[in-house]
């Protein structure tokens, strides 16, 4: 049976948080970033109106804005995310980033630093990892191959890419990535992107200005 897909919008930086499920109701929730009460209740409001049971959050990346819902997640569901181990220096550096943007910021326990590239699944959920550095060091992506999607964090966005001037960013090193990791992929692949709207590989392949192929 296809997976499931549902995306909200978090946080003041307008981040995409996404929920998978399979058909027996299993959830997986993918770069949670719900920073207020509100958007907590949206979350967990959701999850309650479709039945979905959370058991993994899955992470792109570590910057704050795609890691201020970790503790939320922890302590009203008893989950601790998983990240690439590579990008434990963002994590560490959360707190501080918090006060610098004036954001709250509730520190809850540290991810699991155990994604790698390869196969990965949970329940009937099943997806490649792929690693894709540049945005951050230990930046992954997920490709559902089955339902040709993408979930690409701040790799792709439509029309434009991740930053790379932020502490362990580097151009050169995003473009290679998205070159080989990303546009290596079927042209109809869905890109949902950690920002913005969805597009496609072809798309992008065809119009971004800043990666060609």
């Amino acid at each position: 049976m296809p997976l499931n897909l549902h995306t909200f919008t978090f946080n003041a930086f307008s981040e995409n948080t996404y929920l998978v499920w399979d058909e027996n109701k299993i959830g997986v929730a993918i770069d949670p970033g719900m920073m207020t009460r509100e958007e907590e209740h949206s979350f967990r409001s959701f999850l309650t109106e479709n039945e979905i049971q959370l058991q993994r959050v899955w992470l792109t990346h570590c910057h704050i804005d795609h890691i201020m819902g970790l503790d939320y997640i922890h302590r009203n569901y008893g989950i601790l995310a998983e990240a690439h181990a590579l990008d434990q220096v963002n994590v560490e550096r959360s707190p501080l980033v918090a006060e610098m943007y004036g954001l709250p910021y509730s520190e809850g326990p540290a991810p699991q630093y155990v994604l790698e590239p390869g196969n990965l699944s949970h329940a009937g959920i099943a997806c490649e990892v792929r690693f894709t550095p540049g945005h951050s060091p230990g930046h992954v992506v997920f490709y559902f191959e089955k339902e040709g999607w993408l979930l690409a964090g701040d790799t792709l966005f439509q029309g434009s890419i991740g930053r790379t001037d932020l502490p362990g960013g580097d151009f050169a090193t995003l473009e290679k990535s998205i070159r080989n990791e990303l546009y290596t992929l079927p042209n109809e692949t869905r890109v949902y992107s950690g920002h913005g709207p969805a597009t496609t590989i072809e798309f992008e392949k065809n119009a971004n200005p800043f990666v060609r192929p």
